[in-house]
């Protein structure tokens, strides 16, 4: 990773969390931070506009994958859950290092083959409990389509990937600035921390700050510190040709939750390797549901790339703690030394200085 701040949360708590999950039959605090209130026994904060108060410090870091692995069911028991959190040694249930047994797929790229060597596991923090949600512990964030994965794209979605694989495939991994990773070069987070959808990165930062007013919604990632403005009310659209890089995001309240739509996503900024389209629509849903967590609901509507709508749930709990700046090169101030490496090697090989 180029110009990140890793936090160290995890570890610090580690010899504690070790002891109470070995005495624990259910894993520590799942009961009394997520199980659901029985009818009027708990309330929903409230700003002085009246509605449910989302501000705060917030997490989404889980051990509960995005998609579900195949043939599994929806939920884990809670023995299943127990044995999942529970670490090993100084390794930690997901790793982050291969030290600690991360691994590695053949044929990767380099960043991807390197990563998990640069760090120590101090430094990352890819989550210590299973994702609860309504009392249950879920085996992924995907709750639709029933199966928990991510629907087949379309035959169009499916040409214009290829389309792109191969435009790409002429050039070297280092020709261009312009084809290095959004994220190295500190514009956006790698992943999706600010969305839309904003779901857990599996590294480290994977902490927000609500901010809350009559007619605006801020949400800080801690993750390249990316903000999203969510205004509120009756929608202005952007004009078509204007792509933010998180979209243009309007919200309504529903109720007691916060319905946030999001239109005009910049296809220089693709979810998962998908680039969105026109169409793309994501619809975010925010429902204080107790003290310490968030439900963060989403839909994806993307009709040219996607065989059905998908979407799923993701608990945000209570961040005890402080985001802190991320400290990624703006600009990415050491992409100069990655092309002139680049141009030195191709002069060894060619013997044609450049």
């Amino acid at each position: 990773m180029v110009g990140g701040t890793p936090r160290t949360r995890l570890h610090r708590t580690r010899p504690l969390l070790l002891l109470v999950l070995l005495a624990a039959t259910v894993p520590a605090g799942h009961a009394d931070a997520q199980a659901p209130a029985s009818p009027g026994a708990w309330q929903a904060p409230r700003t002085a506009d009246g509605h449910p108060d989302l501000q705060g410090n917030w997490t989404n870091v889980t051990l509960t994958p995005f998609q579900r692995p195949e043939g599994r069911g929806p939920t884990f028991s809670a023995e299943e859950a127990r044995q999942i959190e529970i670490p090993d040694d100084e390794c930690p249930p997901n790793p982050g290092t291969v030290a600690c047994g991360r691994s590695q797929a053949a044929g990767t790229s380099n960043e991807a083959r390197l990563s998990g060597n640069e760090y120590n596991e101090v430094y990352w923090d890819r989550g210590s409990r299973i994702a609860v949600v309504d009392g249950e512990y879920r085996t992924s964030l995907i709750t639709r389509p029933a199966d928990g994965r991510r629907p087949a794209l379309t035959p169009l979605a499916e040409q214009r990937q290829a389309e792109r694989a191969t435009f790409r495939s002429q050039f070297a991994q280092y020709d261009h600035p312009e084809i290095r990773p959004l994220g190295e070069r500190c514009i956006v987070s790698f992943g999706s921390s600010a969305g839309p959808p904003m779901i857990p990165n599996s590294a480290y930062n994977n902490n927000y700050t609500i901010v809350q007013t009559a007619d605006h919604v801020m949400i800080v990632a801690e993750m390249v510190h990316d903000v999203r403005v969510i205004r509120l009310g009756e929608p202005d659209r952007l004009p078509e040709h204007l792509k933010p890089y998180f979209g243009d995001s309007w919200g309504r309240w529903e109720g007691d939750a916060l319905v946030v739509e999001t239109t005009n996503l910049n296809p220089d900024h693709p979810f998962q390797g998908v680039v969105p389209t026109e169409r793309t629509k994501v619809i975010e849903r925010f429902m204080r549901v107790d003290d310490d967590t968030i439900l963060y609901e989403f839909t994806v509507d993307d009709p040219d790339n996607y065989t059905e709508t998908w979407g799923g749930q993701i608990p945000m709990e209570r961040f005890d703690d402080l985001l802190y700046e991320y400290s990624c090169h703006e600009g990415n101030y050491a992409l100069g030394a990655v092309l002139s490496g680049a141009r030195y090697e191709e002069s060894q090989a060619t013997g044609v200085s450049r």
